[in-house]
C-alpha cells in the first residue's frame, strides 16, 4: 500500500470513481455529485494497493491560514476496518501542519465518529443531515 496525490487524468478518474462509489452511489446520487467546486484548490490523497487499485481517498484544504478541513474520506468496502483510513489521516494531517495549520476540522457521518475519535478528533456539534438520512457531526483536532 502507498499513498499518492493524483496528478494525471487517469489517476483522478480512479480517485473520483472511488469517491463516487463509496460516498454517493449507495444513496442513489448522480455521478458528478462526488465533486466539489473547490476541488481544484485542495490536496487530494489516494491509497493504492500493490495491484495498483485505488482503495482509499480523502482531500484536505486550508479554510484559513491556521485551519485545515478534511472532506470526502472514502475507503473501499472490502478494505474497511483494516486501519487504512488512519494512513490517509496521518498523511493529510502532516500536509496541513506543513502548510501552517494548527487545527483540522471535518464533518463526520454518524457511523464514522468513533473512527475519528480513536484518531484524536472530538465532536464539537451536531450539524447537517445529508440526503435526508445521514447525520453529520463537526469534529476537530489540534495539530
Amino acid at each position: 500500500m502507498h499513498i499518492t496525490e493524483p496528478s494525471t487524468p487517469e489517476q483522478f478518474e480512479r480517485y473520483y470513481r472511488l469517491r463516487y462509489q463509496t460516498l454517493r452511489q449507495p444513496w442513489g446520487q448522480p455521478e458528478g455529485s462526488e465533486r466539489a467546486p473547490d476541488d481544484d484548490t485542495a490536496i487530494h490523497a489516494m491509497l493504492v494497493n500493490d495491484a495498483g487499485e485505488t482503495v482509499g481517498v480523502c482531500r484536505m484544504h486550508l479554510q484559513t491560514p491556521h485551519e485545515a478541513q478534511l472532506r470526502f474520506m472514502g475507503i473501499h468496502p472490502s478494505y474497511q476496518g483494516k486501519g487504512l483510513g488512519k494512513l490517509l489521516l496521518d498523511y493529510l494531517e502532516d500536509k496541513a501542519r506543513t502548510m501552517g495549520a494548527q487545527t483540522i476540522v471535518l464533518q463526520s457521518r454518524e457511523k464514522a465518529v468513533s473512527f475519528y475519535e480513536r484518531n484524536g478528533y472530538h465532536v464539537t456539534g451536531k450539524t447537517h443531515l445529508l440526503f435526508g438520512t445521514i447525520q453529520h457531526y463537526k469534529m476537530e483536532k489540534q495539530l
